[in-house]
């Protein structure tokens, strides 16, 4: 059903008349999240080290190209200006250094042990744990020490380009930037030793490193807390020789530290009463500060990236919790679904199960077919009708068609069937109209699109048995399932609908009645004001009226009905777009259902959080499987998000085969779930994503007419014979 749609002009500003082509909004809107999150992952796996890391470290080499007053000098290296230097620190001065921090943990208690015995150290930091944890930076130059580089990644640099050299350096620096506001001209390779261990691998990189600015700073004595080898080999491991100076390597990062926490407050006393001072490099060396404030556009962006980069840490922290929040809902609703459908199966199955005291029910039906435009369909639709083994009476309402539907079943000649025409005016007025034309207290509707078996409005209506039922929902099944995109949605169908179906049913909340297949008692309908067009999911919003003015809603599961389903994604897009706002609208027109008591207090408190969680909510937050799929694949865990994957489609398909089993359905089209998985349900994301971007923009949604192409001409259950007679059928004109 559909509201005609206006033709607009040429668009302004166009010299040849023609229309400019712009990107849909339905497009570039969710495009551009999945963009945006897509680089916010990125970002966070660079300065996790997930993304470009190079764990790398080459062999020892020769070394008859490093010059000898190189291996025989001291540990600061100097190769600016094409002359290569070394200094040493003075006697009875240690220069103790921690290396790949800041860690948040361990770099605290080393600043606290170095604060408590009155001691300046250098920090050589890399840029991916400066840009996390900035503050430790700060506190860092707070209290006096020196903050030397130690690339961004962590690679060996005897394997890295030029390029790469000077990639590494400069996001060092940025990070110091946005952290505290200063460059450092102090940097030590990662994995470096003493100078004596100098090789002609390493000697190209600091010779290029001295000519970029920067001076080379490696140690000579190594505590090898990195071994963990106990507090009293690392305090042995740093302590210089009698009287001479030291630049001692240690880590505040990279693992369990507490033997240098320990070690630092027996090491630094120990040699302080020996006269040893703890500086940091540049007062050892009596010469200028390494550090120089960064002003400008530098500082800027510095202070850019440290925002974006904690900005990319809360806002996956906070996905991750989704993640694990809609992993949790996944499962839940499909232990749930199993659970429930299974109680309703055996229930509604039993040999002694009757609806209610006045089966069965026999008195007879009006069945409603709103129909717009729906030439190619209506015969089909009205014959099926004709078969039926209930009484019926027919009515057929055009809503203001201009393809000749309503001469089609006026031509028809059948009796019991009558056709009612009124101007274009939506779905919800046709059904008020027909409903008012109608001369029986059962009401079926039905699409124009649709085929009844012989007994669906029998097994429609015995629910009715029951005076406390107001409303039934049917078995609405794909009839057009041969194509790829049918065979899914046949799936949906299977899976989704009619399992979710029988699950609000036990729990007394159903929240949709389908378009297709559903039947209704007159004083019901009336009760509630009839058909609304206050949404455009007018079925959702009459079940949930119906469900607070104190009816049940049930499923009858034999009532099946055979649908025209959309077979191109522009048509499936709309419908389901449709379907998605309206649901929305039709959650929101219902709100007040929470806090009312009653029939309606019930629903609003059950009903109304489990479809908000499971159609709206949990759909939402769907996507982030994917994209952490999608991420895990690339950059790892690789192994490990396959598995995963394969866990999640593992219960997807038990669901599915379950779901097909309890409706006496083939397996057969169960093998393109995987592929429906990768493809068809990233389409209803981006759908459903559009509909809560027009939701919070205040936009409104119109009806939008599904081409159809009459595919749908008898229930599959017809025998063959039967069926062919049907298809051969054409209109009286």
């Amino acid at each position: 059903m559909a509201s005609r749609t206006r033709r607009h002009g040429p668009a302004k500003g166009a010299p040849d008349g023609s229309r400019r082509r712009r990107v849909p909004m339905r497009l570039l809107l969710p495009c551009l999240v999945l963009v945006a999150l897509m680089a916010m992952l990125m970002l966070r796996g660079y300065v996790h080290s997930e993304i470009l890391a190079d764990y790398r470290v080459a062999p020892a080499a020769a070394n008859d190209k490093v010059p000898q007053e190189i291996l025989k000098g001291g540990p600061v290296i100097d190769t600016r200006g094409g002359k290569a230097t070394t200094l040493g620190v003075p006697d009875d001065s240690v220069v103790l250094t921690f290396d790949d921090g800041p860690d948040p943990e361990w770099t605290p208690k080393v600043l606290d042990a170095l604060k408590r015995n009155d001691a300046h150290a250098v920090f050589f930091i890399t840029g991916t744990m400066a840009s996390r944890y900035p503050d430790l930076v700060q506190r860092m130059v707070d209290e006096g020490h020196e903050i030397g580089l130690h690339t961004f990644n962590h690679p060996d640099l005897s394997y890295q380009s030029k390029k790469r050299v000077d990639w590494e350096l400069s996001q060092n620096q940025l990070a110091l930037a946005g952290a505290v506001g200063i460059r450092s001209s102090l940097f030590r390779p990662p994995y470096s030793s003493k100078s004596e261990n100098m090789d002609n691998n390493s000697w190209p990189v600091t010779e290029y490193i001295g000519s970029r600015g920067y001076i080379t700073i490696v140690n000579d004595t190594d505590s090898e807390d990195w071994r963990k080898p106990g507090v009293e080999a690392v305090i042995r491991n740093s302590t210089p020789k009698p009287g001479k100076g030291a630049i001692v390597l240690m880590h505040d990062s990279g693992g369990d530290r507490h033997q240098t926490v320990q070690a630092l407050d027996r090491l630094i006393p120990q040699l302080q009463g020996k006269g040893y001072e703890f500086q940091n490099l540049t007062e050892a060396l009596d010469a200028p500060s390494a550090h120089t404030q960064v002003t400008g556009l530098d500082l800027w962006k510095g202070k850019a990236w440290v925002f974006l980069v904690d900005a990319s840490d809360n806002i996956t922290a906070v996905l991750v919790v989704g993640l694990a929040a809609i992993g949790s809902l996944v499962i839940a609703r499909f232990g749930l679904m199993l659970l429930l459908s299974g109680i309703h199966a055996r229930r509604t199955r039993s040999r002694d199960f009757t609806w209610g005291p006045n089966a069965p029910v026999t008195e007879p039906v009006s069945v409603l077919v709103p129909a717009y435009n729906e030439a190619k369909c209506i015969e089909n639709t009205v014959r099926s009708l004709m078969r039926s083994e209930h009484p019926v009476e027919i009515i057929v309402i055009d809503d203001g068609s201009s393809d000749g539907t309503a001469r089609i079943v006026e031509g028809l000649g059948l009796p019991n069937v009558r056709v009612i025409r009124q101007l274009n005016a939506g779905k919800p007025a046709a059904l008020n109209r027909g409903l008012a034309n109608a001369r029986h207290d059962l009401i079926v509707m039905m699409d124009g699109d649709t085929v009844f078996e012989p007994s669906t409005v029998r097994e429609l209506v015995q629910p009715f048995a029951d005076p406390r039922v107001g409303a039934v929902a049917g078995n609405a099944k794909v009839g057009n399932k041969d194509t790829l995109i049918g065979a899914w949605q046949h799936i949906e169908y299977v899976m989704g609908f009619n399992l979710d179906r029988r699950m609000y049913d036990v729990l007394q909340c159903m929240p949709t009645i389908p378009g297709a297949v559903g039947a209704f008692r007159r004083s019901a309908l009336e009760r509630v004001g009839g058909m609304s067009d206050d949404t455009l999911a007018e079925d959702t919003d009459i079940t949930m009226a119906i469900h607070r003015d104190g009816w049940r809603v049930v499923y009858a599961e034999k009532a099946r009905a055979w649908t025209e389903a959309p077979e191109s994604v522009q048509q499936l897009w709309s419908q389901r777009y449709r379907w998605s706002y309206g649901t929305m609208q039709a959650i929101w027109k219902h709100r007040r259902a929470l806090v009312e008591r009653g029939p309606s207090g019930r629903f609003g408190r059950v009903g109304l959080p489990l479809v908000s969680l499971f159609m709206v909510l949990a759909p939402l937050l769907a996507p982030l499987i994917d994209v952490f799929l999608v991420y895990g694949l690339i950059f790892g865990p690789t192994e490990k998000t396959i598995l995963a994957w394969f866990g999640v489609l593992a219960i997807q398909v038990v669901c599915a085969a379950y779901a097909f089993v309890l409706d006496r359905e083939r397996l057969t089209p169960l093998i393109s779930l995987p592929l429906q998985q990768i493809l068809y349900r990233q389409l209803m994301y981006v759908v459903l994503l559009q509909s809560w971007i027009t939701a919070l923009t205040g936009g409104r949604l119109r009806w939008q007419k599904l081409r159809r192409k009459g595919g749908v001409s008898a229930p599959p259950t017809v025998p063959a014979p039967q069926r062919r007679q049907i298809m051969d059928e054409r209109p009286v004109r």
